[in-house]
């Protein structure tokens, strides 16, 4: 009897989760016009991989809303229920033709999917190795057939699928016109899209600057005294935020997408040539040693003139993507609502909204105490053999399973674990999927929300979409609370013996 009051009550908090987290939604959304067509700079974090690992400048490309690709190298204006797209150019695409720039959907670049609805809700290696060949295999073959171009971890197509797997990104985003659109149109579709990259004067950051300026003349520029001459990714996003903010006519806000939980490297804060010198190890300490003279300018350069915090842009400026709850009779699903170009856009205009998009240093204190009772609990009523069990449950997942992309699109895993094979829905529309193990998908999402938690700002997702993160994970916890489900610990350890505790070792 106390079991199912306990169950009742834990479905009434869901409930009652869903309906305040769908409340939210519509109260920042209200001061949001119904379509807001217009243009971002996307900065994204740095990888720490090849030059990023010295310059730390990490990527720069460009949103368009209301432009989608008639192909990888075409554009067109969007139809409806699209949701733009995302232009980039890098050293070297890899493709049969030394392109200048690709341009993908904005699902496409965000988590590797068609639809937002099979948005992934992890992010591994395998996971999006897969996501890329099967966009290769769709859309990218009549460009991209070479071996090079096909296996290659140089052929930099790749950082344009399921981009947030990888890093977290800022988008620094203002209205346009459609006229201006169908100027960015007609021009790249009639100039030669040929691959000019050059480092220091012809890189990401100048490509970007290029399209501003023909949206909005010096509306970003290079510092040269920051960046030593060059164009850094940063000094685009900073002075077209200071341009922005000068024109309030442009409706600026800035959208925060986080590096999705998972087993690939965290990426870094992107910074700017004298913030770089300054802030890195690896840097700061030869430059003290072999070149102290230099090391105050340096220091004033950043202190006066190159300091600019994306975080803090975001905080002050929140826009988020339009979302609700639904609770269908098997399964939670997280979906976006139809909607006409750039109409996913959420665009607080008090205080009060911006704090339910950020959230506030108590709430996500609160929910990380929450988080430890959800564990204490799920421990006594062995649901997870131990506390490491959920630290370590990503990279155990990676070393016991494969990925799978099912005919309608939505994204599994094969776990083939302690002589057991069971499959596991990773995607928003799959991870309650009757087919997808109950006690795996709880010690995902458990999985998922601690590492979220532990995240900093940063590399922390929107309060909305943890929101989201804490229903499922509610729902997850509910489905498996009856008499029948509690009886053992999960089938599936996916941590090996020796790095469990001694209840778990002896279960062995």
């Amino acid at each position: 009897m106390r079991r199912l009051y306990e169950r009742e009550t834990r479905r009434r908090t869901v409930g009652l989760l869903l309906l305040y987290v769908g409340f939210a939604a519509l109260i920042t959304a209200s001061a949001c016009p119904i379509a807001r067509a217009g243009v971002g700079v996307v900065l994204n974090e740095s990888l720490d991989t090849s030059a990023q690992w010295v310059t730390g400048s990490g990527h720069t490309s460009i949103y368009f809303s209301r432009i989608c690709p008639a192909s990888p190298i075409k554009l067109r204006l969007c139809q409806p229920g699209e949701r733009g797209s995302v232009m980039s150019n890098y050293i070297n695409l890899g493709e049969s033709r030394r392109f200048e720039w690709n341009v993908v959907p904005l699902d496409v670049y965000l988590y590797g999917v068609r639809t937002p609805q099979d948005r992934p809700l992890l992010g591994s290696p395998q996971l999006k190795s897969l996501l890329e060949q099967s966009y290769r295999e769709r859309v990218l073959s009549k460009y991209c057939y070479a071996e090079s171009c096909v296996t290659s971890e140089k052929a930099e197509w790749k950082e344009m699928v399921g981009a947030t797997m990888s890093r977290s990104m800022y988008v620094f985003y203002v209205d346009t016109s459609l006229q201006q659109d169908l100027r960015i149109i007609a021009e790249f579709n009639s100039l030669p899209n040929q691959n000019h990259f050059d480092g220091v004067t012809d890189n990401c950051a100048d490509f970007v600057k290029r399209i501003l300026d023909t949206y909005f003349p010096h509306s970003a520029h290079r510092d040269v005294i920051d960046d030593f001459g060059m164009t850094s990714p940063k000094a685009i996003a900073r002075t077209f935020t200071r341009y922005a903010l000068q024109h309030p006519d442009l409706q600026f806000c800035v959208l925060h997408f986080s590096q999705l939980p998972g087993t690939i490297k965290r990426s870094t804060q992107p910074h700017n040539g004298t913030e770089q010198l300054f802030r890195s190890k690896k840097l700061l300490i030869p430059m003290a040693i072999f070149a102290n003279h230099e090391l105050p300018f340096v220091a004033a350069a950043y202190f006066l003139h190159g300091r600019f915090s994306p975080e803090g842009q975001f905080e002050a400026h929140p826009a988020t993507e339009k979302i609700y709850l639904q609770d269908h009779a098997e399964a939670l699903q997280v979906s976006l609502r139809p909607h006409r170009a750039a109409s996913f856009l959420q665009v607080p205009d008090d205080a009060k909204g911006r704090i339910e998009i950020v959230g506030t240093r108590g709430e996500w204190r609160q929910y990380k105490k929450q988080f430890n009772a959800i564990l204490k609990d799920a421990l006594r009523e062995r649901l997870i053999p131990s506390r490491a069990y959920v630290d370590q449950f990503f990279s155990q997942l990676d070393h016991c399973s494969s990925p799978f992309v099912a005919a309608d699109g939505s994204l599994w895993l094969n776990v083939s674990c302690d002589n057991s094979t069971s499959e596991l829905g990773v995607g928003a529309n799959s991870i309650f999927a009757p087919a997808s193990d109950r006690r795996l998908a709880f010690a995902f999402l458990l999985a998922r929300v601690n590492q979220v938690l532990k995240s900093p700002k940063h590399r922390r997702e929107t309060m909305l979409e943890f929101r989201q993160d804490w229903a499922r994970l509610e729902y997850a916890r509910d489905r498996i609370s009856d008499a029948r489900d509690v009886a053992s610990v999960p089938s599936h350890s996916l941590v090996s013996t020796a790095s469990l505790d001694e209840t778990s070792a002896r279960r062995n």
